[in-house]
């Protein structure tokens, strides 16, 4: 089906989430219509974050906003979804828009398979009627589940349509770019450099999968990377509480802008804990590139000043390849939190692969490497 089709059946004129490739063609069909314009369509830091802007909407038009998000985001949409949209509650109506990774008997990656499991039970717990968007599905039969919709919305509830792979199409080509030169693997090269036999905390997305490909052509061990493949915005905290249990051992934490923004109080939690043998780097190329390239409202803010203010000892941004390994190098000697923010470029090979190991096996091989270290 055309995105236009489907939007024109949605009938709403505001939209937010957090962008998934399986929604790139309605992700990019907004950023071509809307780009980033308050008042139509906003890129939220996370599923909770868009389900409350949504809410605001509401209370503030009378109207029914549209949320999108990959079905990784459920989570983070039950509290709103309950204590917040509910007909119990304030009974706001609300388009959920959710694409459909790890659908049953459909190849996908490890961190896709339970949540594909249960996305449509996790909606059925929360109330939210739902129907099922397949590449055959036509027009008609949405426009007749549409209409459906319509009633449950006008009673308060929720309604949700979940997005299976290829069902929905868009013709416009849409391109993400930056000024910023360096690339993400140089970078994660120039890391793996410096931080030597120090264990490695990556993010999900293309950044672990670089950070694997890297380790195999240098003949490296995997076993000192742990690949946070899923839970989006966690990978600082998940080096926070593996850094205070092994204060003798450095650690390395590479993260991303999309990923440090979805959770950012991670930050503050991060400085109060302020273990000394943490570096936390931050990629920042403002762009939830993995899903496509949409931008992030990193683009223009500087984590290095946030974490400042969160209250790390020491933070520095960094443009080039000189200045990083100098940072990098000084993090390394210095014994105190550092956070080093890198700019950095879109893109990435067309020949990046992925991980040959498990998720199973990366968690035991590394809980193997920490105890050696």
């Amino acid at each position: 089906m055309k995105v236009e089709e489907f939007v024109k059946i949605l009938d709403s004129d505001f939209f937010t989430g957090v962008p998934d490739s399986q929604l790139k063609a309605l992700c990019n069909y907004l950023m071509h219509t809307y780009g980033i314009d308050p008042k139509h369509h906003v890129i939220a830091a996370n599923e909770g974050n868009c389900t409350a802007i949504a809410a605001g909407y509401h209370l503030a038009t009378g109207k029914t906003p549209v949320v999108y998000m990959q079905n990784s985001g459920e989570g983070n949409i039950i509290n709103p979804v309950a204590s917040l949209l509910n007909d119990k509650v304030y009974a706001i109506p609300v388009i959920f828009v959710i694409g459909w990774r790890g659908e049953p008997g459909v190849h996908d990656e490890p961190q896709h398979i339970y949540q594909g499991e249960v996305t449509c039970r996790l909606l059925e717990d929360m109330g939210i009627a739902y129907t099922i968007v397949s590449p055959d599905t036509t027009v008609e039969e949405l426009q007749a589940k549409a209409e459906e919709f319509r009633k449950v919305l006008a009673e308060g509830k929720d309604a949700a349509y979940v997005i299976r792979k290829g069902a929905l199409s868009y013709g416009e080509k849409v391109s993400y770019t930056n000024d910023y030169t360096m690339k993400r693997e140089d970078i994660i090269r120039h890391i793996t450099e410096v931080s030597g036999s120090d264990p490695i905390i990556s993010t999900t997305g293309k950044a672990s999968r670089e950070l694997f490909e890297i380790r195999t052509a240098n003949g490296q061990t995997h076993g000192s990377d742990f690949l946070t493949v899923g839970s989006m915005g966690h990978c600082s905290s998940i080096a926070l509480g593996a850094a205070v249990q092994k204060p003798d051992t450095r650690f390395w934490c590479i993260d991303g802008d999309g990923a440090a923004l979805m959770h950012m109080g991670a930050l503050a939690v991060i400085a109060d804990c302020a273990p000394k043998n943490l570096v936390h780097i931050v990629i920042n190329n403002g762009a939830h590139e993995t899903v496509g390239g949409q931008p992030t409202v990193l683009k223009g803010i500087s984590v290095a000043e946030a974490a400042k203010t969160c209250g790390y000892p020491y933070t520095v941004r960094v443009t080039n390849f000189e200045d990083l390994d100098k940072e990098l190098r000084l993090a390394k000697e210095r014994g105190e939190l550092s956070l080093i923010e890198v700019e950095c470029a879109i893109g990435a090979r067309d020949d990046l692969g992925r991980p040959t190991t498990t998720a199973l096996e990366n968690k035991q091989n590394f809980m193997e490497y920490l105890k050696q270290h």
